[in-house]
């Protein structure tokens, strides 16, 4: 039997079909509350008016309690003409989808969230409670952290924002310690021509030890840099510019250098728990009298044997004639320009989500999102809060891709 040939005609044209694509949704009006602040020296707001008034200009809606920016020297006034809603009760503005805080969630907040509501604020792990994240998880709240979000180059800006901050600031406190007014030794942070220059040791080469670096070394004063890793100290050197003093952390040389220092910055960082003590009560007991610590890492306890808490009302404790200074959230004293640097990314941010037509498409359409997730409608998508407080995990990939 003859195999028959396919008969092809001329007359019929074969395209090829369009590629089907995840079609974007269109965008959507958010409506953001912003509710003022009751936790301890919480001075800072995540939205300015500047960029409210981008927001209100893009079509959404933003409500901001009333005297929610006071602190950060920002006006119910300066909120009303960038366009936002003025609230008087904090009932009101918790009603609303999307809240931005920044602090973290509290017991007295917990009963004025909404079912589904979208939270983005600060973790503060050394201070989370397990009854607070267990309320949110029941209220299918979705939560982003500060902390942990990160930006498409895989950095956290807010982080990092906080800690120049904070690091830039630490030099100008010690110098105002140093001088006579403050009981200080009275000496000049820095120095002038003649005269040797005060000298300088910072603990630790990150973010915050860099930025205290480059202050100091600018005020004049010699500076010296330790590190527990190399990889930070390299890191430090070659964005610094110049040549800078550094080691590794060695109990001997350690406690050499603070003898003769007229200030210590306490900087080191811990990923989990608490910070590691690195100068012993005796170290800090050889030091000359009048010098100044502080240290930055004390709201992780400190790196310092002899640091304690401190606050913003009364910031100094005194020991063994040496000034220690141990404010945990020194951002929240420079409450303006921390409020800006936290409105810079959280403005690009909210913008996106409303263009995506809501956070639930962002996640799904930039990776990098993800990572500050720590609760996707009610299930914790964080592997480290689901460890630290023993509830369940849920991958938040798989959340994601089970509801598309």
């Amino acid at each position: 039997m003859a195999i028959r040939k396919p008969f092809i005609s001329s007359s019929i044209s074969y395209e090829p079909l369009e590629e089907t694509l995840d079609i974007k949704p269109s965008s959507s009006s958010l409506r953001i509350a912003i509710p003022k602040e009751n936790a301890f020296q919480e001075n800072r707001i995540g939205l300015t008016p500047d960029a409210v008034g981008v927001l209100v200009n893009n079509g959404h809606t933003v409500v901001v309690e009333h005297k929610a920016g006071e602190a950060a020297h920002f006006s119910d006034k300066d909120y009303a003409e960038a366009g936002a809603e003025i609230a008087q009760d904090k009932k009101e503005v918790f009603t609303n989808d999307l809240i931005i805080k920044s602090a973290p969630v509290s017991d007295e907040e917990l009963p004025l969230l909404s079912v589904g509501q979208t939270i983005i604020s600060p973790i503060h792990l050394p201070v989370m409670k397990t009854h607070i994240l267990e309320k949110m998880m029941e209220k299918k709240i979705t939560a982003l952290s500060f902390e942990n979000l990160k930006d498409e180059t895989g950095h956290n800006p807010i982080v990092r924002s906080m800690s120049e901050i904070a690091g830039s600031a630490v030099m100008l406190i010690a110098g105002q310690y140093l001088s006579s007014a403050n009981n200080g030794k009275g000496a000049l942070l820095g120095g002038i021509s003649g005269i040797p220059p005060t000298k300088v040791v910072i603990i630790g080469a990150g973010i915050v030890g860099e930025y205290a670096a480059r202050t100091a070394l600018a005020m004049g004063a010699s500076v010296k840099v330790f590190d527990n890793n190399i990889y930070k100290l390299k890191r430090l050197q070659n964005n610094m510019g110049v040549r800078v003093w550094t080691a590794l952390i060695e109990p001997k040389i350690l406690a050499k250098q603070l003898k003769t220092c007229d200030v210590a910055v306490g900087a080191l960082t811990s990923t989990s728990g608490r910070t590691p003590v690195v100068a012993s009560e005796e170290m800090v007991a050889q030091m000359r009298p009048g010098s100044v610590i502080v240290d930055v890492s004390i709201d992780r306890g400190g790196c310092f044997e002899t640091s304690e808490v401190t606050s913003h009302e009364k910031p100094v404790v005194t020991k063994f004639g040496i000034i220690h200074y141990g404010v945990p959230n020194i951002p929240s004293g420079f409450a303006r320009t921390a409020s800006q640097a936290i409105s810079n990314v959280l403005m690009p941010l909210l913008l996106k989500i409303g263009d995506e037509g809501g956070l639930e498409e962002l996640i799904w359409q930039q990776v990098n999102i993800r990572n500050g997730v720590y609760l996707f409608k009610g299930s914790l998508t964080n592997f480290h809060l689901s460890q630290r407080f023993n509830l369940k995990y849920t991958d938040l990939n798989l959340l994601i891709a089970s509801q598309r």
